[in-house]
């Protein structure tokens, strides 16, 4: 593949402001914020094989935000399959989010608006598929999307996905039938996966799942918030909504402290956020108890709160 752009030859002062122009120009528009401007550090590599488009980036932290204003100049024509390379980034797309290690897939849509995380040092393999092949091969992908794989055929796409960029070169009948093989382990991993969601998740579950999941973000920061609060706002009983969310592997109180959990992570590895406190934060998003709430993020995140301020600033 083709190096794009590179930070290397360019003054401290102006990297990211030139990375930024060419991602929304090679990748999709967006808005982006660096997790430190200074130090910030990257480079991006293209290149194609037939119809598909393989773009390779590795950056330092930062996030993105492919907003609503930017979808009128976004291709309606493509899908963007993402493998994670190297470190962790985290997506977030039609109310759902997923975290994506080393080797990990996920479908993006990017007809609809997302969000993104990446960790310092990230490397993400991005391939712009046609949507018209693939939806005739999958449907609609839209309950796909933000899902991470983890089933045979999701680990065998993923090593496909690992050998495209040593493969741009290829010409001829070659380009057809790479694609088609891709295309073709895409069908099968996700459309496994849809088969796996459907017999799980009845539609009226989904449904419950979702108001759920909304009520829970609208209440967060209320240090009040009790699981009965959550479900008389679904319109459920606590003891439905606990049995819905099981099929998530959660419940209502441990989807409640996930989630001030993260939202907590997210203001402190937000430069924007360094004047307030440890605990500003952490009542902030609705916790009471500051012991309580460090031993439960390090449980969670494997550091304390301090601590992962203090990564972010180094």
């Amino acid at each position: 593949m083709e190096t794009v752009f590179t930070t290397d030859d360019v003054h401290q002062r102006d990297r990211f402001d030139y990375w930024h122009e060419i991602a929304c120009r090679d990748v999709v528009e967006h808005d982006s914020r660096p997790d430190c401007r200074g130090s910030f550090r990257a480079e991006l590599r293209a290149g194609s094989i037939g119809s598909l488009h393989l773009v390779c980036f590795q950056n330092s932290g930062m996030m993105v935000n492919h907003a609503t204003r930017h979808l009128s100049r976004t291709s309606p024509d493509e899908i963007f399959l993402c493998r994670q390379m190297r470190q962790r980034l985290s997506l977030e797309q039609n109310g759902r989010q997923v975290v994506l290690e080393p080797g990990d897939i996920a479908l993006i849509d990017p007809s609809l608006p997302y969000k993104g995380q990446f960790s310092d040092g990230s490397e993400v393999l991005v391939v712009k598929v046609p949507r018209a092949p693939l939806e005739s091969r999958l449907g609609q992908p839209r309950d796909l999307l933000a899902h991470k794989l983890a089933t045979a055929e999701g680990r065998l796409a993923s090593a496909y996905m690992a050998m495209l960029p040593s493969h741009v070169d290829v010409a001829g009948s070659a380009e057809g039938l790479v694609e088609a093989h891709l295309l073709d382990l895409i069908a099968l991993s996700f459309g496994r996966a849809a088969d796996e969601l459907t017999r799980r998740h009845s539609s009226p579950r989904s449904l419950v799942r979702m108001r759920l999941h909304s009520e829970v973000e609208a209440r967060l920061a209320d240090p009040a918030l009790r699981p009965g609060t959550i479900a008389a706002g679904a319109g459920v009983s606590v003891r439905y909504a606990n049995a819905v969310l099981a099929d998530e592997g959660t419940s209502l109180t441990q989807l409640i402290q996930t989630r001030r959990l993260a939202r907590c992570r997210r203001a402190l590895e937000d430069p924007g956020q360094a004047h307030r406190t440890v605990s500003e934060i952490a009542y902030g998003w609705g916790f009471s108890d500051m012991t309580h709430f460090g031993r439960r993020f390090k449980a969670a995140y494997g550091l304390l709160p301090c601590d992962c301020r203090r990564s972010k600033a180094t």
